[in-house]
């Protein structure tokens, strides 16, 4: 069974989940709202909603009847804390090779 972190990569893996992340950094989205923005059916919409909750990237209220999304900032800064550590990981290692590189050709 995957951990909510590994379920949180799941979740970015798809480019629609992607598109409702941008859409609800702007503001929040019931599950009309969001699928008046794709060519698919609610239910299609609504299971990218579920694993985007399952990864914890974003959040769902009750107001009323309804269902409002919600993106779940803390939920993200775990996805760019992970980022971040590659990102330092890549540049270090590039940064060693590079000079390596310079070694050999002086």
């Amino acid at each position: 069974m995957l951990n909510q972190e590994q379920m949180g990569f799941r979740a970015l893996a798809d480019p629609t989940r992607r598109d409702i992340l941008q859409m609800l950094a702007e503001r929040d989205m019931t599950i009309i709202e969001v699928a008046e923005n794709f060519q698919m059916t609610r239910a299609a919409v609504k299971k990218h909603l579920l694993i985007l909750n399952e990864g914890g990237l974003i959040n769902v209220r009750s107001d009323g009847r309804t269902k409002v999304n919600t993106l779940d900032v803390d939920g993200m800064k775990k996805v760019f804390s992970w980022f971040d550590y590659f990102d330092t990981f890549w540049d270090d290692r590039l940064s060693k090779l590079k000079s390596e590189i310079e070694k050999e050709i002086q």
